[in-house]
């Protein structure tokens, strides 16, 4: 009998010990495998079943675009040289593309099995509106100062590598954090974090042990990290998750035709760094947003001098091209790129070739969603060039209009 209840107490640990630890490994598979080229195109649509997900709701008055012909121009410029577009998008592993000019619908194509209704991962597009949440909360006076430490408001972090760091540092990538965020170096910070978050590490206690390696505002160097900071300082300020003031603030004020979906750990905070799924459709109306200065009919949704500060480049270690104090060739605003030469347009930009593009004089909005395998094997060739398609693409809308 004694036997019997000592064996039927291991089942039962065992059991338990299953449902906990099980999920995680088949998470911590996922994730190391996420980007396979067998793989990529059904996990980037799909990341709800590698992760929990919270739901950002649609607008129950969604805005559906007004449309009107155009056609792809057939080659774009770079460097001098003609490159076809079509053979392009092909090569990017493209797999949905959105034009608008002037706030109408000229062009909307899907590949590889996406479609209108169907979310994408946006990963650091996500970072933009993560942006566009900060400029509302510190418009409705819940952030005092810009340059304020961010440890004024999360006290948690005293002792961390963020203690002192100004929010502007932080939104500006600039927070003197050491991380290495390249995603093929299988010990890098970005994927050390990735695996720590499918083990069950809150994104909040991984923050925690990051250094501060230089002097903040100095060089600005890509840290993902800095926006999830920027989501935590969001959350304190507004008493809610993020995904409640992304639907509250933007996505059912302009019109949003579908859910959006954040993933999130398992404490239930979103990935703001990356983690925001939602149809290209909706990606393009944030887009036209910004093209409007933040103003969505009558309404102005986000303050227009945060829009304006957005994409300017407010210091020499923010500038685009070859730059001793910076670890980029792209600028770099509030969360936001400015690939630079001329420097009118800007953009959202993700891994692996997702961007929401955006040119004020042409008045044309692009966004783009790809599932592009090689995207790290020519980074800045890929980068570079979609910054020239998509300028060619605005100039011959102008054109053909």
């Amino acid at each position: 009998m004694m036997l019997n209840k000592i064996l039927i107490g291991i089942f039962i640990a065992i059991f338990f010990a299953a449902l906990i630890y099980i999920p995680k490994a088949i998470r911590v598979y996922n994730v190391v495998h996420l980007f396979d080229e067998d793989k990529i195109v059904e996990n980037f649509m799909n990341m709800n079943k590698v992760f929990p997900t919270t739901t950002v709701k649609a607008s129950d008055r969604p805005h559906i675009f007004k449309t009107k012909p155009f056609e792809l121009p057939e080659f774009y410029e770079m460097e001098g040289k003609k490159h076809n577009l079509v053979e392009a998008l092909d090569y990017f592993k493209s797999d949905g593309l959105i034009i608008l000019h002037e706030g109408t619908l000229v062009y909307e194509n899907y590949w590889q099995g996406n479609s209108k209704d169907q979310p994408h991962i946006s990963w650091s597009v996500a970072k933009s509106f993560l942006s566009a949440l900060i400029g509302i909360a510190y418009h409705d006076g819940l952030i005092e100062s810009l340059e304020d430490p961010i440890t004024k408001y999360l006290k948690d972090f005293i002792g961390t590598g963020y203690e002192n760091v100004p929010i502007k540092d932080i939104l500006q990538m600039s927070s003197g954090i050491i991380f290495n965020e390249d995603y093929t170096d299988y010990n890098s910070d970005i994927n050390k974090f990735a695996r720590a978050i499918a083990q069950g590490t809150s994104m909040r206690d991984f923050a925690k042990n990051l250094k501060n390696g230089k002097e903040p505002g100095t060089f600005n160097h890509y840290v993902s990290i800095d926006t999830q900071m920027l989501a935590m300082l969001l959350e304190e300020v507004t008493g809610q998750p993020v995904a409640k003031t992304l639907e509250d603030k933007i996505w059912t004020k302009i019109g949003m035709e579908h859910d959006a979906y954040y993933m999130v750990d398992d404490t239930g905070m979103a990935w703001a760094l990356g983690g925001l799924n939602a149809t290209l459709r909706d990606y393009a109306k944030f887009g036209q947003l910004y093209l409007n200065n933040g103003k969505w009919n009558d309404q102005q949704i986000i303050p227009e001098q945060w829009v304006q500060a957005s994409h300017l480049t407010d210091g020499p270690h923010l500038q685009p091209g070859e730059n001793n104090l910076s670890s980029s060739t792209w600028g770099y605003g509030y969360q936001w790129w400015v690939p630079g030469f001329p420097s009118s347009d800007y953009l959202a930009a993700g891994l692996y070739n997702q961007y929401i593009y955006i040119d004020p004089i042409s008045n044309v909005v692009i966004a783009k969603s790809s599932s592009n395998y090689k995207f790290y094997q020519e980074i800045q060739y890929s980068k570079d060039a979609h910054v020239a398609m998509f300028r060619s693409i605005a100039k011959s809308v102008v054109k053909f209009h």
